[in-house]
């Protein structure tokens, strides 16, 4: 199975997945030289998606997990391809609404925001539910830089989630596949009495679901290989690999664009 995502983020979904299916074998890839997907257009974030699909097709995976928040609202509608295609939205806001009294709260980039995705996702199952969504540009950047235990994170993350505090959330969507990472900073930030929902557990969860559903056999106590590919070396990216999958990583360069298209994107 292939899963793709901006950078280090979409870990916390392979980690998920090694958890619930510790036989499933995978194939990660980081689009490291493009990150991050949150601040650019719709256009150019489903241009990349389909890149990235492409490319982990031509490696032969039979399943794709689109573990990147901002791919999943702007770009997996667009897709037509011949193996099952997974994103992060719809779990993470079936887990929301499953849990909710009344207000739920999301935090993500602000291309997942613009895209009003969650709330849509949301409403369809809970049409009475309040749902508010506060951009988190700085976020991603914060775990990318392995500052998860940091006193500037913590700050930010106060200034981000205190308008939702002072709103009257119960729940919190995590709306981005890094966030998880920082789920001990947020917990300190809004407390005990609100629920987080984590989009990387909720994504693993219904794939497990949907192979079990299948017939797919997925079987066995270990032994799945895990395979992780970059598209821009980063030394960052390794030490946080390794925090997230508590092993050594080996990471292996990847170009994803044809060279009639790199040449095309240098000219442009």
């Amino acid at each position: 199975m292939g899963v793709f995502d901006s950078g280090v983020g979409g870990l916390t979904v392979v980690a998920s997945l090694r958890s619930r299916l510790p036989a499933l074998d995978l194939v990660y890839l980081g689009d490291t030289a493009r990150l991050p997907y949150g601040t650019k257009s719709a256009a150019t974030v489903a241009r990349y998606t389909h890149r990235n699909i492409s490319f982990l097709l031509d490696r032969g995976v039979d399943g794709i997990v689109v573990a990147c928040n901002s791919a999943s609202a702007m770009a997996l509608d667009t897709l037509a391809v011949s193996v099952p295609v997974w994103g992060v939205i719809e779990p993470g806001a079936a887990a929301a609404a499953a849990c909710s009294v009344s207000r739920v709260g999301v935090i993500a980039t602000e291309a997942t925001v613009r895209s009003q995705a969650y709330p849509r996702a949301l409403h369809r199952l809970r049409p009475e539910l309040d749902v508010r969504a506060q951009p988190c540009p700085l976020l991603v950047p914060l775990v990318e830089e392995g500052w998860l235990d940091d006193e500037v994170t913590d700050r930010v993350l106060r200034r981000y989630l205190e308008p939702l505090l002072l709103w009257g959330m119960d729940t919190l969507v995590l709306g981005c596949t890094h966030y998880p990472l920082l789920e001990p900073a947020v917990r300190r930030v809004v407390g005990p009495a609100v629920t987080l929902v984590d989009s990387a557990a909720a994504v693993s969860a219904r794939v497990a679901e949907d192979l079990a559903t299948s017939g797919a056999e997925v079987t066995g106590s270990a032994g799945g290989r895990l395979e992780l590919l970059v598209t821009d070396d980063s030394p960052a990216f390794a030490r946080l690999a390794e925090r997230i999958l508590d092993e050594s990583v080996r990471l292996h360069w990847v170009d994803t664009v044809p060279a009639t298209a790199a040449l095309m994107e240098s000219l442009s």
